[in-house]
């Protein structure tokens, strides 16, 4: 009898760790499990929408469920009950929940209105089923971050309507960005710009846009090669001029407080490296900072332990962790590859000093478990969001969890 495990988690960590296991040991039993109806994480609902090239990646990992018997459990929320239960049915449990809360900058004044964080912004404007509505803009926007999810929100909000051509962006987000009132985009980091985090491709996409006037304030130098490549890629937005939105790159400052007016923000507060207050006016902050553990069924923060080695991914003996649920919120999506394999590879050592396979449930746990979308019910979806895509679109994601259960929850997985 073969080995099984359980992956809670269908983004690109869960996917690639299924990816390495079946590739080593095609017999194995490998079952991904989502909170969502529909699979793939931070690439369906992460990735920004006009950003299709990197979304491509789904194409692999359909390969997992089409060619290489790995199954689709959607519509599952893994509590610590539910977790305990699959422990019991699986060799081998692995926790890849990512981490879904925008972390908190910590400084009076975070919470005025006209405060926006960036993980609640792109789940509205990527139509996720919990996402609340896309909140109101200013004119005048500082956006605090220099990572890429800062970079896709300032592209976002720099683009004209024409640039969004060919993207999922759904029509709500699309009138939303076509009739928003911004004028003028501050994005500012803490560090100097050699040492942002955002990739320096990303930078000089930005240099494609037809509608923006965009500033440089001081990046500086650097001695080291990555260092140069971001500031290479400042600088080639030098010849981005003319167009009515105007982006000013700021950096070494660090925000000390949002300053308030009537409840609502007026301007953020900074100091540069030297020790000097420097105040921004505005009328919208939008931080984009990072991801912290939320308020999710599975905690990270309680479940991974001072004992735990971030570098092995070991919770306990046959419960791993795996992507940003393991290491915190960074690296990249081709990151996940490479950690998955080392991942893949210790949890078939492990296998190699357990007792041999016995009669344990497996998948046979999900049997009658109400309201369950497989790898089929998904096809479903999918099938109806592509064709519903509007002129210029390439699918219409559909927002409404209740009406992806209606399109999939009767479609039965063919058994193998």
């Amino acid at each position: 009898m073969s080995r099984s495990v359980a992956i809670i988690g269908t983004g690109p960590a869960g996917c690639y760790l299924a990816q390495a296991l079946l590739k080593a040991e095609p017999e194995l039993a490998v079952d991904l499990i989502d909170r969502l109806p529909v699979p793939y994480g931070l690439v369906r609902y992460g990735v920004a929408p006009d950003h299709q090239g990197t979304k491509a990646v789904t194409r692999q990992f359909e390969r997992l469920f089409e060619r290489q018997g790995a199954r689709f459990f959607g519509n599952v929320t893994v509590d610590a009950p539910l977790l305990a239960v699959l422990r019991e049915a699986y060799d081998a449990v692995v926790l890849a929940a990512g981490l879904s809360s925008d972390r908190r900058l910590g400084i009076p004044g975070e919470d005025l209105d006209g405060v926006i964080r960036a993980g609640e912004l792109t789940r509205a404007l990527y139509d996720h089923p919990d996402a609340a509505r896309l909140p109101k803009l200013g004119r005048r926007v500082v956006l605090m971050g220099n990572g890429n999810v800062a970079i896709d929100l300032l592209r976002l909000l720099a683009k004209t309507p024409e640039e969004l051509a060919g993207s999922d962006l759904g029509p709500e987000a699309s009138e939303w960005l076509a009739r928003s009132p911004v004028e003028e985009i501050t994005i500012v980091g803490r560090s100097p710009a050699a040492a942002a985090r955002f990739d320096a491709v990303m930078v000089k996409e930005l240099a494609k846009l037809s509608g923006v006037t965009v500033n440089v304030v001081d990046p500086g130098t650097s001695d080291e090669p990555e260092g140069m490549k971001k500031i290479d890629a400042l600088a080639s937005l030098a010849a981005t001029q003319g167009g009515p939105k105007r982006i000013a790159f700021r950096f070494s400052l660090t925000p000390v407080a949002v300053e308030g007016e009537r409840g609502h923000v007026a301007a953020v507060r900074f100091r540069d490296g030297a020790g000097a207050e420097r105040i921004v006016p505005c009328d919208t902050f939008l931080t984009a900072i990072g991801f912290e553990a939320g308020a999710d069924a599975l905690r990270r923060d309680r479940l991974l332990g001072e004992a735990f080695d971030p570098e092995a991914g070991i919770l306990a003996q046959g419960l791993y962790a795996a992507g940003w649920f393991r290491r915190g919120p960074r690296g990249t999506i081709p990151e996940n590859r490479t950690d998955a394999q080392g991942l893949a590879a210790r949890i078939l050592a492990d296998f190699g000093n357990m007792p041999q396979a016995g009669s344990k449930a497996g998948r046979a746990v999900f049997a009658g478990r109400p309201a369950i979308v497989t790898y089929a019910g998904w096809q479903c979806i999918d099938a109806a969001e592509c064709a519903a895509a509007q002129p210029n679109r390439c699918r219409r994601k559909i927002a409404s969890r209740a009406e992806m259960l209606q399109l999939a929850v009767r479609i039965e997985e063919p058994q193998a």
